[in-house]
């Protein structure tokens, strides 16, 4: 049996990963922050949920041996932990900036430096780093969990020209805007300044239909799974897979220019028609 580990399983899609793997008769490494969520997945066989908290650097460069000696071996990672900083950036304290790239950077990095050194002794392994669509946006008021997952991404191309010739593949996954409790677990901007609220409610108020997260789940494994060597970026839910494709269609400039007036509440007939919303399937 193939062994995969999974980072932030207490809910959203590391919760769902689980499950689906374990229905497809893998082992699994799933990882929680809170003692009070080991229970996570009692009722799911062939799984061992262990503590991990990513923003202990020292923990997250140990946990590859510990990870393997689970079951014995290790075949796959997904790094899903992370969090959304949300806010102006004028109003984001630099200590909340500081928390956001701890967490959703360089733990992500000390994590997919612990599994390296096991994939390149085994001439195998798969890597998928969870960014997000935001990194391919320009999304008002979530610039600085955007440069987070943005700096996901890069490293990962890096990693993946770095690893391809020891057998390892290194992949980043884009989810569009999905129901899961990250929304209810934001680290807000404090202090805000007046002339933001009006412009901050109005985004919010474009981004309340979320797509069924089990469609992000569906594509993280495809992405273990189908061998493709080459593919480095996965994109998924509705808005998630047709960004990247009308940024190529429009040209960055244009792109940008039609995002921003959607993200004012003033989308035109053209974004309309070549975006479809989340949760539409």
């Amino acid at each position: 049996m193939q062994t995969i580990v999974i980072t932030g399983t207490a809910s959203g899609f590391g919760q769902l990963a689980v499950r689906r793997f374990a229905g497809a008769g893998w082992n699994v490494v799933a990882t929680v922050r809170k003692e009070s969520d080991l229970d996570a997945h009692r009722d799911v066989p062939n799984v061992k949920t262990l503590l991990l908290d990513v923003d202990d650097e020292e923990a997250d460069l140990a946990f590859g041996e510990i990870a393997r000696s689970a079951f014995g071996r290790v075949d796959a990672v997904i790094n899903n932990a992370g969090y959304f900083q949300s806010g102006p950036l004028e109003a984001t304290t630099m200590d909340q900036a500081h928390r956001q790239f701890r967490t959703n950077v360089f733990g992500l990095m000390a994590l997919n430096k612990a599994f390296i050194p096991i994939f390149r002794a085994q001439r195998s392994g798969v890597i998928v780093n969870v960014s997000s669509i935001s990194a391919d946006g320009g999304f008002p008021y979530t610039s600085v969990y955007q440069a987070s997952k943005a700096a996901v991404a890069s490293l990962t191309e890096g990693l993946h020209a770095e690893l391809s010739e020891f057998g390892v593949q290194v992949k980043a996954l884009h989810p569009g805007n999905h129901a899961t409790r990250i929304f209810s677990k934001v680290d807000r901007a404090e202090d805000v300044p007046d002339d933001y609220n009006a412009s901050w409610d109005k985004f919010a108020s474009l981004n309340l239909v979320r797509s069924d997260p089990a469609l992000t789940v569906e594509v993280m494994f495809r992405m273990v799974n189908d061998g493709d060597t080459r593919k480095v970026h996965y994109y998924s839910g509705p808005d998630g897979e047709a960004i990247p494709r009308v940024k190529q269609l429009l040209g960055q400039d244009w792109y940008l220019d039609e995002l921003n007036a959607r993200n004012r509440a003033e989308a035109s007939p053209l974004w309309d028609a070549l975006m479809p919303q989340p949760g539409s399937r």
